[in-house]
C-alpha cells in the first residue's frame, strides 16, 4: 500500500515524494482536498500526509470526512504551526502534526512511529478490560462508563486509555505516556497528552471539567481511578 501526499505546493510534493521513495516506500500525489477521498478509495493507502491549507477542500475537512469511514493513519503537514492548528488536528483524528519545513530524516521517523503504532494495534490483546465501572474491548476499541453507552476510540486513544487502565491509581508522568503510547521520538511533543486525555474525558466521564475516572495530578501526570 502506498503513502499518499495530498498538498497544493507542488514542490512541497516533489521534495516529500523524493524522501519517501529513496526510502522505500510507494507514494501517490494529489494536489488539492476534494481529489483526497476519491484517491483514498482508489489506492487504499497505508498512510495519508495531508496539507491544512488546500483549495477546494482544506486538511481538517477532509480528515473529518476520511475519519467517518477509515482509520488509516493521518500525519498533517502544514506551514500552520500555532498551537491550535495543532491541537484542532490531532482533536479531529489526526495521528501526527508536522510543522514545515520539516528534515526529511524527522519526517521518515514519525511516518514509521506511526505505522509501527498501527502494526502494534493490529496485535493487541483481545482480552476485555475493565477497572471499577468502565471497560474497554480491544477488538472493537469501544469503551464504555457507568450506564452510558458504549462508545468508538480511536488507535490513539484506545491505547492511552489501555494503559491508563492498566496502571489504576499509579501517577503517570507525560513522558512516561508518550513513551508507552507514541513511542521514541516524541519527547517535545508534550501537549499531545492533555489533548488525547481530553478527548477520552468527552467520551467516558459526565462532567468534563469534573473527572471521575481520569485524574490529573498537578505537575506530576495523570492516573486512572476505577
Amino acid at each position: 500500500m502506498p503513502i499518499l501526499i495530498a498538498d497544493d505546493d507542488l514542490l512541497t510534493v516533489k521534495l516529500t515524494a523524493f524522501v519517501l521513495e529513496e526510502a522505500g516506500y510507494r507514494v501517490v500525489k494529489v494536489y488539492n482536498g476534494q481529489d483526497v477521498l476519491s484517491a483514498v478509495n482508489e489506492h487504499e493507502p497505508e498512510l495519508i500526509l495531508l496539507d491544512v491549507a488546500m483549495p477546494r477542500t482544506n486538511g481538517f475537512d477532509v480528515c473529518r470526512q476520511i475519519r467517518n469511514t477509515s482509520n488509516v493513519p493521518i500525519i498533517f503537514l502544514s506551514a500552520r504551526t500555532q498551537l491550535q492548528d495543532r491541537v484542532t488536528g490531532l482533536q479531529i483524528g489526526g495521528d501526527d502534526y508536522i510543522a514545515k519545513p520539516f528534515e526529511p530524516s524527522e519526517l521518515v521517523a514519525r511516518i514509521e512511529a506511526v505505522l509501527r503504532r498501527r502494526t502494534i494495534d493490529q496485535f493487541a490483546p483481545s482480552s476485555r478490560l475493565a477497572v471499577g465501572t468502565v471497560t474497554v474491548e480491544p477488538i472493537t476499541h469501544e469503551v464504555s462508563a457507568g450506564d452510558r453507552k458504549p462508545v468508538k476510540l480511536t488507535p490513539v486513544e484506545f491505547r492511552l486509555l489501555y494503559y491508563l487502565m492498566r496502571n489504576p491509581g499509579r501517577v503517570l508522568s507525560t513522558s512516561m505516556i508518550l513513551s508507552k503510547v507514541w513511542g521514541n521520538g516524541y519527547d517535545n511533543e508534550s501537549n499531545l497528552v492533555p489533548v488525547y486525555i481530553r478527548r477520552l474525558r468527552t467520551k467516558i466521564e459526565a462532567e468534563i471539567e469534573h473527572p471521575r475516572y481520569i485524574i490529573t495530578v498537578t505537575s506530576l501526570g495523570y492516573k486512572f481511578e476505577g
